[in-house]
């Protein structure tokens, strides 16, 4: 089978900064219609390869080649817009109402990227987020050959992100993006490049392809060091355990698969936690009781009712501006209802994580103001020092010494959640914490609230993120109610496609195209159509199980001081656990032979 047309090419590429070399020697290309994923750690240079492959930034040595009239599309972090412009002429560029209205498809972009953003508002009035919308919607505008994004997921809600997917996976441009946001990279990417160390190690598949292939070659070669391998392997065990579609999208060697995790037990026993979060809350933590709450002239809640009990982890999904953000001001306590009451329990010790990063003191010391909180913290793995912590948040060596206010934005978002963290909260409000962070230090997080035993609130638009650490998914709709969703952010997706009229693009929907030169997909043997019918029962059966599955959850939660019921309630919890994942095995098996 032919390669693609190369459109972009590195060879033996090497750029440092002082002392520091990120990258050493690197020799990679671009094809037309490949979907590469560029992911690392904050600092590695993956936003410097980006701006040495686009010709914003010159190697210190190489060559950088690309095609004659290369039609080339890039986000970068940070716009370049003309603050005396408006959104129309910064966005449409000279377009004529009539020629962008009458094309479904730049019609789309701009209903979806620009809600409620008005066209003749001036640029300098925007926020940071509906600037980086208005960069998205003017790149998506144009036609491309290759198409450039540096986090292209900052400021997009949970919907958005999944229309993006959807979007770019229809296109025939190449994509490569730079993101920590794990489902859109396997939502969209063919391609997985890892920058460490200096150098660009590829990896053919999406996310959860490069985890399995990452852990084959650490376990291959016993050089990682047995935190990092253990991490990387418990990765992997969430990623095989999941919802059936996140594991579908790259090929997986089941057997391969199955033999790295045989050992590793699920991210977290929801039954010990909630008996351990009884025991440091009691029966209540916060109850929202018939409650009417405004921000400005608009009404988020009205005569609304909602309780949170010990241990439930609850992600709060909406549209941008349905109130989340304030939601989460209203649970703890910074703001106030109109109506009704917000009552907290005696023994809560709560924490918010706001998406604002301020710091009292900038000349303050990253160690000294840890120790300055605690020394030593009780986490899943026993008593730690906040040395220990500083470097699984990635604080080691000269930075362990920085003053707070020389910190980048990654480090400071970093920081401030450590700090709330070494107080040993009993509930967590988490607003966007994966802002600014890397894949590594998400696994981290992720890892620290398998065994952190407390009630758990997360506003993200990080879909990965937001399902690994959560039990149940929770609604903002419009409707001035916070409503349960038993199937989670599929439900939430197809509730708000229904509402708008559009095609849903949930997981299941959002398929990746035909590989550039791949075999085409097999059509009409028995083999297919009895695989076919398999996977249309299992859909029905996983169906049915997630909403029993959520109605137990709930359930560990309203008889949280009955040891009895909490028994059999956890039996039962385990069985079906079991036996869901039996049936998403059996789908994934019969999915494959429809690839």
């Amino acid at each position: 089978m032919a390669e693609p047309r190369s459109l972009l090419n590195l060879e033996r590429v090497s750029k440092s900064y002082g002392i520091r070399p990120l990258l050493t020697d690197v020799s990679l290309g671009v094809g037309a219609g490949e979907r590469i994923g560029i992911v690392g750690r904050n600092g590695d240079g993956k936003t410097t390869l980006l701006r040495i492959m686009t010709g914003t930034e010159e190697p210190d040595e190489g060559r950088v080649s690309r095609q004659r009239g290369l039609l080339l599309g890039v986000l970068s972090q940070q716009d370049d817009f003309d603050d005396t412009h408006t959104v129309r002429e910064v966005v449409l560029q000279g377009k004529a109402d009539h020629e962008w209205a009458a094309d479904a498809r730049l019609r789309e972009i701009v209903d979806v990227l620009l809600a409620g953003v008005d066209l003749d508002r001036a640029v300098h009035g925007l926020s940071g987020g509906e600037r980086r919308r208005c960069a998205l919607a003017g790149l998506l505008l144009g036609d491309h050959d290759l198409i450039v994004l540096d986090e292209p997921t900052n400021h997009l809600d949970v919907e958005a992100v999944a229309w993006l997917a959807a979007h770019l996976a229809s296109r025939s441009s190449a994509l490569v993006v730079v993101t920590h946001d794990r489902w859109f990279l396997d939502a969209v990417c063919q391609q997985t490049w890892e920058v460490h160390d200096g150098v660009v190690d590829l990896y053919e598949g999406g996310y959860a392809a490069f985890v399995l292939a990452k852990a084959e070659r650490q376990r291959q070669a016993a050089a990682s060091e047995q935190r990092r391998q253990n991490l990387v392997r418990k990765e992997l065990a969430w990623l095989r355990r999941g919802a059936p579609a996140r594991t579908s999208k790259p090929k997986f060697r089941i057997d391969a698969a199955n033999a790295l995790i045989e050992d590793v037990p699920p991210p977290r026993d929801r039954l010990e936690l909630q008996k351990f979060a009884t025991q440091r809350l009691g029966k209540d933590v916060i109850d929202i009781e018939d409650v009417d709450f405004s921000r400005g002239t608009r009404q988020l809640l009205s005569h609304a009712t909602w309780r949170l009990g010990p241990g439930d982890r609850v992600g709060l999904v909406g549209v941008n501006g349905a109130g989340k953000t304030s939601v989460l001001s209203l649970l703890s306590g910074e703001a106030a209802p109109s109506a009704g009451k917000v009552r907290h329990g005696r023994t809560v010790a709560l924490q918010h994580l706001s998406q604002n990063v301020e710091f009292d003191d900038p000349e303050a010391r990253v160690l000294a103001t840890v120790e300055s909180i605690r020394r030593v913290t009780r986490t899943a793995d026993g008593e730690i020092s906040a040395t220990s912590m500083l470097e699984r948040f990635g604080f080691t060596g000269d930075r362990l010494t920085a003053r707070i206010g020389d910190l980048s934005g990654g480090e400071r978002r970093r920081f401030q959640l450590l700090r709330l963290l070494l107080t040993e909260p009993n509930v967590l409000l988490l607003d966007e914490p994966t802002n600014d962070l890397d894949i590594e230090t998400l696994n981290v997080l992720e890892d620290f609230l398998d065994g952190w035993p407390g009630t758990l609130v997360v506003v993200s638009h990080d879909r990965y993120f937001l399902e690994r650490v959560t039990d149940s998914v929770w609604a903002l709709l419009g409707d001035g109610q916070i409503s349960m969703l038993p199937r989670g952010v599929d439900e939430y997706l197809e509730r708000r496609a229904q509402a708008m009229h559009l095609d849903t693009p949930s997981d299941r929907s959002i398929e990746r195209l035909e590989r550039p030169g791949s075999a085409k997909a097999k059509s009409g043997s028995a083999e297919e159509r009895a695989a076919k019918k398999t996977v249309a029962r299992l859909d029905k059966v996983l169906e049915r199980l997630s909403a029993r599955e959520a109605e137990l959850t709930a359930d560990l939660a309203a008889h949280a001081t009955d040891p009895e019921r909490l028994t059999a309630i956890g039996v039962e919890l385990t069985a079906l656990q079991e036996e869901k994942e039996a049936a998403e095995l059996e789908w994934l098996e019969a999915a494959e032979l429809l690839e």
